[in-house]
């Protein structure tokens, strides 16, 4: 059996309206501290966010999500968050914020495989009707 490590994930979500509370769950974010793991997946569904939303743009949304990405892998070309050390980004990525991009609370779990758990909590929270 492979040697489980803890990690924490959260659910990215977009709340187009704020005042509404009402959101779409479009990725994962998931950092497993012991196997230098951070790394976030997104797909959104446009129409059903456009049902939402018929307003927003999903071209800056899109942005956003690609910019959690960037800040994942960090690096010079994350910017200043870039330069933190993964913990720190993971935290900075899943604050509490009130914008048009959020976050769930942060969840713990056990894996051996952080990529593989990623991308099985996507596909459960996100891409599952």
């Amino acid at each position: 059996m492979s040697e489980q490590h803890s990690f924490e994930y959260a659910v990215i979500r977009v709340v187009p309206k704020v005042e509404r509370e009402e959101f779409m769950n479009v990725g994962v974010i998931l950092y497993c501290k012991s196997l230098s793991f951070l790394d976030a997946h997104f797909a959104m569904d446009e129409t059903r966010l456009r049902a939402l939303s018929p307003s927003i743009s999903i071209a800056e949304i899109i942005e956003h999500l690609n910019s959690f990405c960037l800040i994942c892998k960090g690096g010079e070309n994350a910017g200043p968050i870039g330069k933190m050390d993964m913990g720190s980004r993971f935290r900075w990525l899943t604050a509490t914020r009130s914008t048009i991009l959020q976050c769930s609370l942060v969840h713990p779990g056990l894996t051996a495989d952080p990529a593989g758990t990623l991308k099985k909590l996507h596909e459960r929270l996100v891409l599952a009707e």
